[in-house]
């Protein structure tokens, strides 16, 4: 039904298959995550965070729970509709375009689970960066978890069946042009699908790039969701810590 739509991440962000797709995604993982991110932070309870590409708001929620203020912000209106039945006085909700800045100044901007790379503008990957230094408040950090392109490639699995609710996803991935792609087709209520998601394949030295042109300063690299030290061969994750 979607291919090389000028926005498919709206598109397909929005559809119910993306959610029942990714649904077994590790919330004990995300959890020790946070644990472990706003520990290496400092951050106090009562402090304001931004979810940028909050999805669903798992990741929101889970910091309101440790006593944050919370706010996730996401392109896709299904998902912040779904989201907002969690909201309370220090948890809230919005759809937002995050090459933008947000209307308030936070203590940390997180950009989670690979929920950057998106755009079709290669300008927009540095506008989202200079967003992300304007919604920051004088001590504040900024956090982005992306893949690690070079492991990711190295391990890339070209085709696999999955199924889940009773739908069988078939699933390609490859790369091409400086992105990395996977195909998606499925049959469901006598219907066939087919959506493509695209990430940029973006490496620590384009993210150091995209840094010095925002003037913000990299503090710190980490491999994966206990914060080990970061290995361009063998480390899953890339994040980084700047301000």
């Amino acid at each position: 039904m979607l291919k090389d739509s000028t926005m498919w991440y709206a598109s397909w962000f929005d559809t119910p298959y993306y959610h029942i797709l990714y649904k077994d995604r590790n919330h004990t993982e995300a959890s020790d995550f946070m644990d472990n991110l706003t520990t290496y932070l400092s951050l106090e309870q009562g402090e304001k965070i931004l979810d940028l590409a909050c999805g669903k708001g798992r990741h929101s929620i889970y910091l309101n729970t440790l006593g944050y203020d919370v706010t996730g912000v996401d392109l896709s209106k299904n998902s912040i509709e779904y989201a907002s039945q969690f909201e309370n006085e220090t948890l809230k909700f919005r759809v937002h375009d995050m090459c933008r800045p947000y209307s308030e100044k936070f203590s940390a901007v997180f950009n989670l689970f690979t929920s950057f790379g998106y755009f079709d503008q290669e300008e927009d990957n540095l506008s989202t960066i200079k967003a992300i230094k304007a919604d920051l408040n004088q001590r504040g950090f900024g956090v982005i978890d992306f893949m690690n392109v070079d492991y990711v490639i190295d391990h890339l699995v070209p085709e696999e069946n999955k199924e889940v609710n009773g739908i069988l996803f078939k699933i390609k991935r490859y790369v091409q042009d400086g992105y990395i792609f996977k195909e998606i087709r499925f049959r469901d209520k006598d219907e066939d699908f087919f959506y493509t998601e695209r990430v940029k394949a973006i490496t620590l030295r384009d993210f150091q790039n995209y840094f010095d042109k925002a003037d913000v300063d990299l503090l710190d690299i980490f491999g994966d969701y206990q914060l080990q030290k970061f290995n361009s061969k063998t480390s899953n994750r890339l994040i980084l810590i700047f301000r």
